[in-house]
């Protein structure tokens, strides 16, 4: 197994994860906040999709999913095309109410964008500096991981959730 197989492989998983953790639910359910003030599952879901298509986008040079595939508009957040929810208040969390379909369908656009991108890779371009402002320089191999481990991170809570939400 190839570097290119490997990620592709451990972005997949994420996929899995997101499609067993919102499929089924209802929209009031997915935007249900844990003692009304913890992270919904549709916002987690989001986040991590919106993490992932501007990073990724970002690393290989391509436009995001949001705004080429038009997901901005069919998400209808009321939220600048550019933002990933970092830094999100508990208001903004809340205004993520979104359907088991609209997560999944951004979440498949950008992993199909990712697949395409992380096809074309090599070892050699993991030592590619893709972020200047800190120091070290984050190479190209350190943004995917970093990527993978929020991911992973957000889709295992996300599935906490539905969990404790009883779905």
């Amino acid at each position: 197994m190839n570097t290119s197989a490997v990620l592709i492989d451990a972005f997949s998983r994420i996929q899995e994860v997101v499609h067993e953790t919102v499929e089924g639910l209802q929209d009031d359910v997915l935007s249900t906040r844990p003692n009304d003030a913890g992270n919904s599952i549709a916002w987690l879901v989001w986040h991590l999709t919106r993490i992932q298509d501007d990073h990724l986008a970002d690393a290989g040079g391509y436009e995001q999913a949001i705004t080429a595939d038009g997901w901005h508009e069919r998400l209808g957040l009321p939220f600048d095309p550019s933002d990933t929810g970092y830094g999100h208040t508990p208001e903004d969390v809340a205004a993520v109410k979104l359907s088991a379909s609209q997560l999944t369908g951004y979440y498949d656009a950008v992993h199909a964008r990712s697949v395409q991108y992380l096809e074309t890779l090599t070892d050699d371009e993991l030592e590619r500096v893709v972020d200047k402002r800190w120091n070290p320089p984050v190479t190209l191999g350190v943004r995917l991981n970093s990527v993978l481990s929020d991911d992973l991170q957000h889709a295992g809570q996300a599935a906490y959730v539905r969990g404790l939400l009883g779905g």
